[in-house]
Protein backbone atom coordinates (compact mmCIF):
# COMPACT_ATOMS: atom_id res chain seq x y z
CA UNK A 1 0.00 0.00 0.00
CA UNK A 2 1.21 3.77 -0.82
CA UNK A 3 1.56 5.99 1.56
CA UNK A 4 -0.29 8.96 1.46
CA UNK A 5 1.45 12.29 0.43
CA UNK A 6 0.34 15.66 1.86
CA UNK A 7 -0.51 18.02 -0.86
CA UNK A 8 1.79 21.41 -0.71
CA UNK A 9 -0.34 24.29 -0.41
CA UNK A 10 1.80 26.63 -1.24
CA UNK A 11 3.65 26.85 -4.83
CA UNK A 12 5.48 29.31 -6.79
CA UNK A 13 3.94 29.39 -10.19
CA UNK A 14 0.49 28.15 -11.99
CA UNK A 15 0.64 24.86 -13.82
CA UNK A 16 1.48 24.93 -17.45
CA UNK A 17 -0.65 27.48 -19.46
CA UNK A 18 -3.48 26.22 -21.77
CA UNK A 19 -3.70 26.82 -25.41
CA UNK A 20 -6.71 29.24 -24.38
CA UNK A 21 -4.11 31.21 -22.29
CA UNK A 22 -1.71 31.43 -25.28
CA UNK A 23 -4.04 32.05 -27.69
CA UNK A 24 -5.19 35.36 -25.16
CA UNK A 25 -1.60 35.95 -24.46
CA UNK A 26 -0.57 36.68 -28.47
CA UNK A 27 -3.78 38.20 -28.86
CA UNK A 28 -2.94 41.06 -26.66
CA UNK A 29 1.09 41.14 -26.90
CA UNK A 30 1.00 44.66 -29.20
CA UNK A 31 -0.76 46.36 -26.29
CA UNK A 32 1.77 46.16 -23.53
CA UNK A 33 4.10 49.00 -22.29
CA UNK A 34 7.85 48.75 -23.45
CA UNK A 35 9.03 49.03 -19.93
CA UNK A 36 6.36 46.55 -18.85
CA UNK A 37 7.56 43.63 -21.32
CA UNK A 38 11.35 44.20 -19.71
CA UNK A 39 9.96 43.87 -16.53
CA UNK A 40 7.95 41.10 -17.48
CA UNK A 41 11.42 39.19 -17.64
CA UNK A 42 13.17 40.70 -14.30
CA UNK A 43 10.28 39.04 -12.23
CA UNK A 44 11.12 35.77 -13.95
CA UNK A 45 14.21 35.74 -11.56
CA UNK A 46 14.49 32.65 -8.95
CA UNK A 47 15.71 34.22 -6.33
CA UNK A 48 12.98 36.77 -6.05
CA UNK A 49 10.50 34.07 -6.14
CA UNK A 50 11.89 32.26 -3.78
CA UNK A 51 11.68 34.99 -1.01
CA UNK A 52 7.55 35.64 -1.59
CA UNK A 53 7.49 31.62 -1.37
CA UNK A 54 9.40 31.32 1.31
CA UNK A 55 7.78 33.93 3.28
CA UNK A 56 3.81 32.77 2.42
CA UNK A 57 5.25 28.94 4.12
CA UNK A 58 5.62 30.66 7.25
CA UNK A 59 2.13 32.62 7.76
CA UNK A 60 1.16 29.45 10.20
CA UNK A 61 3.06 26.36 11.54
CA UNK A 62 1.79 24.27 9.21
CA UNK A 63 1.04 26.67 6.33
CA UNK A 64 3.03 24.34 3.23
CA UNK A 65 0.95 21.21 4.55
CA UNK A 66 -2.69 22.30 5.76
CA UNK A 67 -5.41 24.29 4.58
CA UNK A 68 -6.50 25.81 0.89
CA UNK A 69 -4.27 26.44 -1.77
CA UNK A 70 -2.28 29.68 -1.50
CA UNK A 71 -2.29 31.93 -4.28
CA UNK A 72 1.17 31.13 -6.14
CA UNK A 73 4.08 33.36 -5.55
CA UNK A 74 4.51 34.41 -9.17
CA UNK A 75 1.31 35.93 -8.70
CA UNK A 76 1.27 37.21 -5.56
CA UNK A 77 4.64 38.94 -6.32
CA UNK A 78 3.75 40.69 -9.57
CA UNK A 79 0.40 42.01 -8.38
CA UNK A 80 1.74 43.53 -5.50
CA UNK A 81 4.24 45.31 -7.73
CA UNK A 82 1.47 46.40 -10.02
CA UNK A 83 -0.70 47.49 -7.22
CA UNK A 84 2.36 50.23 -6.07
CA UNK A 85 3.21 50.78 -9.43
CA UNK A 86 -0.51 52.06 -10.58
CA UNK A 87 -0.89 53.58 -7.06
CA UNK A 88 -4.05 51.19 -6.65
CA UNK A 89 -6.31 50.13 -3.21
CA UNK A 90 -6.59 46.30 -3.46
CA UNK A 91 -10.49 46.47 -4.38
CA UNK A 92 -8.89 48.30 -7.64
CA UNK A 93 -6.41 46.00 -7.91
CA UNK A 94 -8.82 43.06 -8.29
CA UNK A 95 -11.24 44.85 -10.54
CA UNK A 96 -8.34 46.17 -13.16
CA UNK A 97 -6.46 42.58 -13.22
CA UNK A 98 -9.76 41.32 -14.03
CA UNK A 99 -10.89 43.35 -16.61
CA UNK A 100 -7.73 43.52 -18.10
CA UNK A 101 -6.21 41.31 -20.40
CA UNK A 102 -2.59 42.21 -20.50
CA UNK A 103 -2.08 43.07 -16.53
CA UNK A 104 -3.72 39.05 -16.73
CA UNK A 105 -0.60 38.54 -18.82
CA UNK A 106 1.40 40.38 -16.26
CA UNK A 107 0.64 38.69 -12.75
CA UNK A 108 1.24 35.47 -14.99
CA UNK A 109 -2.85 34.37 -14.46
CA UNK A 110 -4.48 33.95 -18.04
CA UNK A 111 -7.67 32.40 -17.33
CA UNK A 112 -7.52 31.77 -13.55
CA UNK A 113 -9.46 32.88 -10.70
CA UNK A 114 -8.41 36.67 -9.40
CA UNK A 115 -7.18 36.78 -5.86
CA UNK A 116 -9.69 38.78 -4.17
CA UNK A 117 -8.70 42.12 -2.35
CA UNK A 118 -8.63 40.33 1.11
CA UNK A 119 -6.59 37.26 -0.05
CA UNK A 120 -4.14 40.24 -1.40
CA UNK A 121 -4.69 41.97 1.98
CA UNK A 122 -3.49 38.32 4.16
CA UNK A 123 -0.59 37.93 0.94
CA UNK A 124 0.44 41.16 1.55
CA UNK A 125 1.06 41.35 5.18
CA UNK A 126 3.15 37.72 4.76
CA UNK A 127 5.77 39.75 3.16
CA UNK A 128 6.95 42.25 6.02
CA UNK A 129 9.81 44.44 5.95
CA UNK A 130 12.96 42.14 5.66
CA UNK A 131 11.49 40.33 2.94
CA UNK A 132 10.84 43.56 1.26
CA UNK A 133 14.47 44.66 2.00
CA UNK A 134 15.51 41.47 0.09
CA UNK A 135 13.62 41.92 -2.93
CA UNK A 136 15.26 45.35 -2.96
CA UNK A 137 18.42 44.31 -3.03
CA UNK A 138 18.02 41.52 -5.50
CA UNK A 139 17.02 44.24 -7.84
CA UNK A 140 19.42 46.21 -7.15
CA UNK A 141 22.00 43.44 -7.92
CA UNK A 142 20.05 42.39 -10.82
CA UNK A 143 20.86 46.18 -12.48
CA UNK A 144 24.32 45.58 -11.50
CA UNK A 145 24.53 42.77 -13.62
CA UNK A 146 22.73 44.33 -16.44
CA UNK A 147 24.87 47.46 -16.27
CA UNK A 148 22.02 49.65 -15.62
CA UNK A 149 23.70 50.84 -12.83
CA UNK A 150 27.69 51.08 -11.81
CA UNK A 151 27.46 53.16 -8.48
CA UNK A 152 29.81 55.56 -9.87
CA UNK A 153 27.40 58.47 -8.04
CA UNK A 154 25.49 58.85 -5.21
CA UNK A 155 22.78 61.17 -4.17
CA UNK A 156 21.12 61.39 -1.06
CA UNK A 157 18.14 62.86 0.90
CA UNK A 158 15.38 62.48 3.30
CA UNK A 159 11.41 63.37 2.85
CA UNK A 160 8.55 62.67 5.36
CA UNK A 161 5.87 59.60 4.67
CA UNK A 162 2.89 60.65 7.24
CA UNK A 163 0.98 58.15 8.64
CA UNK A 164 -2.93 57.46 7.82
CA UNK A 165 -4.14 60.26 10.52
CA UNK A 166 -6.33 63.48 10.55
CA UNK A 167 -4.62 66.21 11.69
CA UNK A 168 -4.44 65.97 15.56
CA UNK A 169 -5.88 67.84 18.30
CA UNK A 170 -6.45 67.23 21.88
CA UNK A 171 -10.65 67.45 21.75
CA UNK A 172 -10.24 64.99 18.76
CA UNK A 173 -7.93 63.03 20.36
CA UNK A 174 -9.80 62.60 23.55
CA UNK A 175 -13.15 61.92 21.12
CA UNK A 176 -11.34 59.46 19.22
CA UNK A 177 -10.14 57.67 22.82
CA UNK A 178 -13.75 57.86 24.14
CA UNK A 179 -14.83 56.74 20.76
CA UNK A 180 -13.10 53.20 20.61
CA UNK A 181 -13.00 52.63 24.32
CA UNK A 182 -17.00 52.50 24.15
CA UNK A 183 -16.91 50.55 20.75
CA UNK A 184 -14.74 48.07 22.50
CA UNK A 185 -16.50 48.06 25.95
CA UNK A 186 -20.16 46.97 23.55
CA UNK A 187 -18.36 44.38 22.40
CA UNK A 188 -17.04 42.91 25.18
CA UNK A 189 -20.46 42.65 26.51
CA UNK A 190 -21.65 40.99 23.93
CA UNK A 191 -18.99 38.32 24.04
CA UNK A 192 -19.62 38.01 27.53
CA UNK A 193 -21.76 35.16 28.12
CA UNK A 194 -24.63 36.67 30.79
CA UNK A 195 -23.31 39.78 29.76
CA UNK A 196 -21.58 42.27 31.86
CA UNK A 197 -22.02 42.77 35.96
CA UNK A 198 -22.93 46.16 35.88
CA UNK A 199 -24.63 48.37 32.82
CA UNK A 200 -23.09 50.15 30.44
CA UNK A 201 -23.65 53.08 29.89
CA UNK A 202 -23.18 55.15 26.54
CA UNK A 203 -21.51 58.71 26.99
CA UNK A 204 -20.72 59.43 23.50
CA UNK A 205 -23.55 61.95 22.61
CA UNK A 206 -22.04 63.80 25.74
CA UNK A 207 -18.63 63.43 24.18
CA UNK A 208 -19.57 64.71 20.85
CA UNK A 209 -21.30 67.46 22.35
CA UNK A 210 -18.07 68.28 24.65
CA UNK A 211 -15.97 67.93 21.39
CA UNK A 212 -18.30 70.92 19.55
CA UNK A 213 -18.10 73.53 22.69
CA UNK A 214 -14.41 73.33 22.12
CA UNK A 215 -14.36 73.66 18.17
CA UNK A 216 -17.01 76.67 19.03
CA UNK A 217 -14.63 78.15 21.75
CA UNK A 218 -11.66 78.10 19.75
CA UNK A 219 -13.35 80.64 17.12
CA UNK A 220 -13.38 83.30 19.88
CA UNK A 221 -10.21 85.03 20.29
CA UNK A 222 -8.85 86.88 23.35
CA UNK A 223 -9.20 86.22 27.14
CA UNK A 224 -12.99 85.33 27.03
CA UNK A 225 -12.46 83.16 24.24
CA UNK A 226 -9.22 81.16 25.98
CA UNK A 227 -11.74 81.11 29.02
CA UNK A 228 -14.75 79.46 27.01
CA UNK A 229 -12.24 76.69 25.82
CA UNK A 230 -10.33 75.91 29.28
CA UNK A 231 -14.13 75.18 30.58
CA UNK A 232 -15.27 73.15 27.47
CA UNK A 233 -12.00 71.12 27.92
CA UNK A 234 -12.60 70.31 31.70
CA UNK A 235 -15.91 68.89 30.62
CA UNK A 236 -14.45 67.16 27.92
CA UNK A 237 -11.75 65.52 29.94
CA UNK A 238 -14.58 64.81 32.68
CA UNK A 239 -16.14 63.10 30.21
CA UNK A 240 -13.59 61.09 28.94
CA UNK A 241 -12.57 60.20 32.43
CA UNK A 242 -15.84 58.75 33.13
CA UNK A 243 -15.33 56.37 29.79
CA UNK A 244 -12.00 55.42 31.24
CA UNK A 245 -13.17 55.04 34.64
CA UNK A 246 -15.87 52.23 32.80
CA UNK A 247 -13.42 50.76 30.63
CA UNK A 248 -10.87 50.06 33.18
CA UNK A 249 -13.87 48.17 35.57
CA UNK A 250 -14.72 46.15 32.24
CA UNK A 251 -11.15 45.16 32.18
CA UNK A 252 -11.59 44.09 35.70
CA UNK A 253 -14.34 42.17 35.25
CA UNK A 254 -12.67 39.95 32.37
CA UNK A 255 -9.06 39.90 33.73
CA UNK A 256 -9.81 35.91 34.89
CA UNK A 257 -11.41 35.30 31.41
CA UNK A 258 -10.18 33.33 28.46
CA UNK A 259 -10.38 33.15 24.88
CA UNK A 260 -11.07 35.67 22.78
CA UNK A 261 -12.61 37.65 25.66
CA UNK A 262 -8.94 37.72 27.18
CA UNK A 263 -7.39 38.60 23.49
CA UNK A 264 -10.54 41.89 23.71
CA UNK A 265 -9.04 42.67 27.51
CA UNK A 266 -5.79 42.68 26.26
CA UNK A 267 -6.80 45.44 23.18
CA UNK A 268 -8.50 47.12 25.83
CA UNK A 269 -5.89 47.77 28.47
CA UNK A 270 -3.73 49.07 25.41
CA UNK A 271 -5.83 51.43 24.15
CA UNK A 272 -6.69 52.86 28.01
CA UNK A 273 -2.92 53.50 28.18
CA UNK A 274 -3.35 55.79 24.91
CA UNK A 275 -6.02 57.39 26.48
CA UNK A 276 -4.44 57.86 29.74
CA UNK A 277 -1.65 59.38 27.86
CA UNK A 278 -3.90 61.73 25.54
CA UNK A 279 -5.48 63.08 29.35
CA UNK A 280 -2.26 63.91 30.52
CA UNK A 281 -0.42 66.12 27.52
CA UNK A 282 -3.81 67.65 27.47
CA UNK A 283 -3.94 68.78 31.26
CA UNK A 284 -0.82 69.76 30.71
CA UNK A 285 -1.13 71.95 27.10
CA UNK A 286 -4.29 73.44 28.36
CA UNK A 287 -4.25 73.44 32.15
CA UNK A 288 -0.97 73.82 32.86
CA UNK A 289 0.62 75.59 29.07
CA UNK A 290 3.29 73.38 28.75
CA UNK A 291 3.27 72.66 25.16
CA UNK A 292 6.41 70.23 24.78
CA UNK A 293 5.02 67.21 26.75
CA UNK A 294 6.91 64.30 26.42
CA UNK A 295 6.17 61.54 24.55
CA UNK A 296 3.71 63.25 22.87
CA UNK A 297 0.87 61.00 21.35
CA UNK A 298 -0.85 62.28 18.31
CA UNK A 299 -2.89 59.09 17.30
CA UNK A 300 -4.65 56.98 19.27
CA UNK A 301 -4.26 54.44 15.73
CA UNK A 302 -1.00 55.43 15.08
CA UNK A 303 1.26 55.70 17.93
CA UNK A 304 4.50 55.61 16.56
CA UNK A 305 3.48 58.75 14.86
CA UNK A 306 6.54 61.91 14.68
CA UNK A 307 5.81 65.24 14.43
CA UNK A 308 8.17 66.34 11.69
CA UNK A 309 9.22 70.32 11.23
CA UNK A 310 11.72 70.03 7.83
CA UNK A 311 11.22 74.04 7.37
CA UNK A 312 8.11 73.84 4.07
CA UNK A 313 6.45 77.53 4.05
CA UNK A 314 3.85 74.80 2.30
CA UNK A 315 3.30 72.41 5.12
CA UNK A 316 5.72 73.31 8.02
CA UNK A 317 4.65 70.73 10.43
CA UNK A 318 4.45 66.84 9.25
CA UNK A 319 2.82 63.49 11.20
CA UNK A 320 4.34 60.18 10.05
CA UNK A 321 8.36 58.84 9.46
CA UNK A 322 11.10 60.37 8.37
CA UNK A 323 12.49 58.41 4.84
CA UNK A 324 16.10 58.38 3.70
CA UNK A 325 16.43 57.72 -0.02
CA UNK A 326 19.93 57.58 -2.32
CA UNK A 327 19.94 57.12 -5.66
CA UNK A 328 23.14 55.88 -8.56
CA UNK A 329 22.55 56.32 -12.15
CA UNK A 330 19.71 56.02 -13.90
CA UNK A 331 17.85 56.58 -11.04
CA UNK A 332 17.66 53.66 -9.71
CA UNK A 333 17.39 53.98 -5.47
CA UNK A 334 20.07 52.08 -4.59
CA UNK A 335 18.68 52.27 -0.85
CA UNK A 336 16.08 53.15 1.48
CA UNK A 337 15.77 53.39 5.81
CA UNK A 338 12.43 54.48 7.73
CA UNK A 339 13.58 55.39 10.83
CA UNK A 340 12.01 54.62 13.99
CA UNK A 341 13.14 57.98 15.52
CA UNK A 342 13.97 61.37 13.46
CA UNK A 343 17.77 61.67 13.13
CA UNK A 344 19.49 64.63 12.05
CA UNK A 345 20.20 64.82 8.47
CA UNK A 346 23.92 65.64 9.59
CA UNK A 347 23.92 62.08 10.56
CA UNK A 348 23.36 60.24 7.55
CA UNK A 349 26.04 61.29 4.71
CA UNK A 350 28.40 58.70 5.91
CA UNK A 351 26.07 55.98 6.60
CA UNK A 352 24.81 56.67 3.29
CA UNK A 353 28.53 55.81 1.81
CA UNK A 354 29.17 53.23 3.75
CA UNK A 355 25.50 51.39 2.55
CA UNK A 356 26.93 52.56 -0.87
CA UNK A 357 30.44 50.89 -0.80
CA UNK A 358 28.29 47.48 0.52
CA UNK A 359 26.26 47.00 -1.92
CA UNK A 360 28.85 48.11 -4.90
CA UNK A 361 31.96 46.50 -3.16
CA UNK A 362 33.22 50.48 -3.78
CA UNK A 363 32.87 53.87 -2.84
CA UNK A 364 31.48 56.16 -5.51
CA UNK A 365 33.58 59.04 -7.00
CA UNK A 366 31.06 61.87 -6.27
CA UNK A 367 28.94 62.30 -3.70
CA UNK A 368 26.19 64.94 -3.92
CA UNK A 369 23.62 66.29 -0.94
CA UNK A 370 21.73 69.45 0.79
CA UNK A 371 23.31 71.54 3.09
CA UNK A 372 21.24 70.02 5.75
CA UNK A 373 24.10 67.01 5.38
CA UNK A 374 27.19 68.77 5.55
CA UNK A 375 29.74 68.95 8.46
CA UNK A 376 33.67 69.46 8.34
CA UNK A 377 33.93 66.23 9.95
CA UNK A 378 31.48 64.00 7.20
CA UNK A 379 33.10 65.86 4.39
CA UNK A 380 36.74 64.63 6.06
CA UNK A 381 35.59 60.81 7.48
CA UNK A 382 33.91 61.02 3.48
CA UNK A 383 37.00 61.54 1.72
CA UNK A 384 39.05 59.22 3.74
CA UNK A 385 37.09 56.48 2.42
CA UNK A 386 37.91 57.07 -0.89
CA UNK A 387 35.64 59.83 -1.86
CA UNK A 388 37.15 61.55 -4.71
CA UNK A 389 34.20 64.76 -5.28
CA UNK A 390 32.18 65.65 -2.19
CA UNK A 391 29.26 67.76 -3.46
CA UNK A 392 27.74 69.03 0.06
CA UNK A 393 27.55 72.66 0.40
CA UNK A 394 28.05 74.74 3.70
CA UNK A 395 25.58 77.18 3.78
CA UNK A 396 26.58 79.35 6.88
CA UNK A 397 30.40 79.47 5.79
CA UNK A 398 32.39 82.65 5.96
CA UNK A 399 35.59 81.20 4.94
CA UNK A 400 36.81 82.77 1.16
CA UNK A 401 38.26 79.26 0.22
CA UNK A 402 35.21 77.39 0.99
CA UNK A 403 33.13 79.46 -1.20
CA UNK A 404 35.80 79.61 -4.08
CA UNK A 405 35.54 75.39 -3.92
CA UNK A 406 31.82 75.43 -3.97
CA UNK A 407 32.00 78.18 -7.22
CA UNK A 408 33.91 75.34 -9.09
CA UNK A 409 32.44 73.09 -12.11
CA UNK A 410 32.73 70.15 -10.61
CA UNK A 411 31.23 71.31 -7.23
CA UNK A 412 27.90 72.95 -9.50
CA UNK A 413 27.27 69.88 -11.61
CA UNK A 414 27.36 67.66 -8.52
CA UNK A 415 24.71 70.28 -6.99
CA UNK A 416 22.69 69.94 -10.28
CA UNK A 417 22.85 66.69 -10.38
CA UNK A 418 21.51 66.30 -6.67
CA UNK A 419 18.23 68.09 -7.77
CA UNK A 420 17.25 64.82 -9.44
CA UNK A 421 16.78 63.26 -5.74
CA UNK A 422 14.22 65.87 -4.60
CA UNK A 423 12.23 64.96 -8.36
CA UNK A 424 12.55 61.81 -7.72
CA UNK A 425 10.81 61.88 -3.82
CA UNK A 426 8.57 63.70 -6.04
CA UNK A 427 7.62 61.10 -8.30
CA UNK A 428 7.41 58.60 -5.25
CA UNK A 429 5.22 60.46 -3.43
CA UNK A 430 2.96 61.45 -6.45
CA UNK A 431 3.07 59.07 -8.50
CA UNK A 432 3.90 55.66 -6.17
CA UNK A 433 1.78 56.97 -3.26
CA UNK A 434 4.71 57.71 -0.54
CA UNK A 435 3.20 61.16 0.67
CA UNK A 436 0.76 58.69 2.88
CA UNK A 437 1.01 55.42 4.30
CA UNK A 438 -1.84 53.09 4.04
CA UNK A 439 -0.76 50.24 5.95
CA UNK A 440 -0.79 50.11 9.89
CA UNK A 441 2.06 50.23 12.45
CA UNK A 442 6.11 50.78 12.01
CA UNK A 443 5.95 47.45 10.07
CA UNK A 444 3.18 49.00 7.58
CA UNK A 445 4.96 51.94 6.82
CA UNK A 446 8.18 50.31 6.22
CA UNK A 447 6.54 47.60 3.55
CA UNK A 448 4.87 51.04 1.98
CA UNK A 449 7.86 52.39 1.39
CA UNK A 450 9.82 49.46 0.64
CA UNK A 451 6.97 48.72 -2.10
CA UNK A 452 7.10 51.94 -3.71
CA UNK A 453 10.77 52.53 -4.34
CA UNK A 454 10.55 48.76 -5.58
CA UNK A 455 7.96 49.81 -7.80
CA UNK A 456 9.68 52.78 -9.28
CA UNK A 457 12.98 51.29 -9.40
CA UNK A 458 11.53 48.82 -11.62
CA UNK A 459 9.97 51.49 -14.14
CA UNK A 460 13.18 53.00 -13.93
CA UNK A 461 15.09 49.61 -15.15
CA UNK A 462 12.37 48.48 -17.49
CA UNK A 463 12.24 52.21 -19.94
CA UNK A 464 16.14 52.04 -19.32
CA UNK A 465 15.99 48.36 -20.76
CA UNK A 466 13.51 49.20 -23.03
CA UNK A 467 15.93 51.79 -24.89
CA UNK A 468 18.94 49.47 -25.05
CA UNK A 469 17.00 46.99 -27.05
CA UNK A 470 15.52 49.64 -29.77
Amino acid sequence: MFPYVLPNMTCRKHAQPSLWDGLLTAEVADLWEPWMRQVDQLLDDDELLDSVYEAQGKRRPQSRRRGRPQTPAEVVLRMLLLKHIRNWSYETLEREVRANLVYRGFCRLGLAKVPDAKTMVRQGQALGPEVIAALHQRLVELARQKRIVQGRKLRVDTTVVETNIHSPTDSSLLGDGARVLTRMIKKIAAAKKGGLQRKIRDRMRSVQRRVLEVALAARRKGPIGEKRKEKAYRRLLRVTRQVLNQAQRVRREISNQGGGLKALGQQLGVMTDRVKQVMRQTRARILRGETHHPDKLVSVFEPHTEIIRKGKASRPTEFGKMVKIQEAENQIITSYEVFAERPSDSELLVPAVEAHEKCFGHVPRMVAADGGFYSQANEQAVQQKGVKWVSVPNRHTRSEPRRQLQKKRWFKKGQRWRCGCEGRISVLKRRHGLNRSRYRGQEGIERWVGLGVIADNLMSMGRVMARAAG
